[in-house]
């Protein structure tokens, strides 16, 4: 185990924070063994941070007890080589609840994930966040969007909460992130972290890197670590031309495969990781399967992103 805190820990990892897929077996159940395997993969692969039970890992669809024996097993497999955050939603109270079991489960930081159901105020949203982050001694990065769009003041208020490390953004407004950038480094100067949280967050990279975020999620990962670490190699060398290549070749045309179902955001990734050899079953509803098409066609991307990124070596 490291003493370095969670900050210093995710502030410049050597590879792309991975957030492993929840695997079912047959009967719909979860199926830890797998997971194991898939979590265990992806840290020899090169994660940098592994995020157990969130967006792509179905927090939503996972019983209280389900979602602790994951984090618990995330947190087996890396022994401490790198840091387990997982995630929190709901209402206060239960976002609460899922914190302190991610607590007791041995995970290092929290994603705090939208509350459920409402669109809420600043003041309460504010409120919510700063709730969930004294509940327990896990520091929190807040993950911006769908109901959870703050102003700029909101996560000034955000960074100066004890607890709260920084945001992750899934709305994808670069004028907005901008005026939450210089709001914060005005307001509440100090080490505050930004991630690119975006579905497929390694097309925006660039334009991201333009106002200084440099920190991305990568469901890619999941299931083509290759082309992800390429990628990843590519951003941080200056390696433009494999960057670029990468883009135009294989998450372009894989953004615009996601784009042709609801839900592909997990599905598709899901669907990814059998087709590299793990079966880690289906979603559960309310999400629905890709159609066999669109599974051929990842397929066929994942096979040419492969190629894409040997030329870049």
């Amino acid at each position: 185990m490291t003493s370095a805190t969670l900050a210093a820990r995710l502030r410049a990892p050597s590879g792309p924070l991975f957030f492993p897929v929840t695997a079912y077996g047959p009967d719909g159940s979860v199926d830890l063994d797998v997971y194991r395997e898939h979590v265990r993969r992806g840290v020899e692969a090169g994660a940098a941070a592994v995020f157990a039970c969130c967006g792509t890992g179905e927090f939503h669809a996972l019983t209280p007890e389900e979602f602790q024996e994951c984090v618990r097993a995330a947190v087996d497999e890396t022994a401490g080589r790198v840091p387990v955050i997982a995630g929190a939603g709901y209402g206060t109270a239960l976002a609460v609840r899922y914190a302190r079991l991610a607590e007791e489960a041995g995970a290092d930081g929290l994603l705090a994930m939208p509350p459920y159901l409402v669109v809420a105020g600043q003041e309460g949203l504010l409120r919510h966040y700063r709730e969930l982050a004294a509940a327990t001694s896990l520091d929190t990065v807040v993950y911006q969007r769908d109901n959870a769009v703050f102003t700029p003041g909101t996560v000034a208020g955000l960074a100066r909460t004890d607890g709260i490390i920084g945001l992750k953004d899934g709305v994808g407004d670069l004028d907005l992130m901008q005026r939450i950038v210089s709001a914060v480094r005005e307001e509440a100067p100090g080490d505050f972290l930004y991630f690119n949280g975006l579905p497929t967050a390694e097309l925006t990279m660039p334009a991201y890197r333009g106002i200084g975020i440099t920190l991305y999620s990568s469901a890619v990962f999941c299931f083509a670590p290759e082309i992800a670490l390429a990628f990843h190699r590519a951003l941080n060398s200056g390696d433009d031309a494999t960057a670029q290549r990468l883009v135009d070749g294989f998450y372009r045309p894989f953004v615009e495969l996601r784009a042709q179902g609801r839900g592909y955001a997990v599905s598709l990734v899901k669907a990814g990781v059998r087709l590299r050899g793990l079966d880690v079953g289906e979603v559960r509803p309310p999400l629905h399967e890709p159609a066999g098409d669109h599974v051929k066609r990842l397929a066929e991307l994942i096979e040419r992103g492969h190629v894409l990124a040997e030329e870049g070596r």
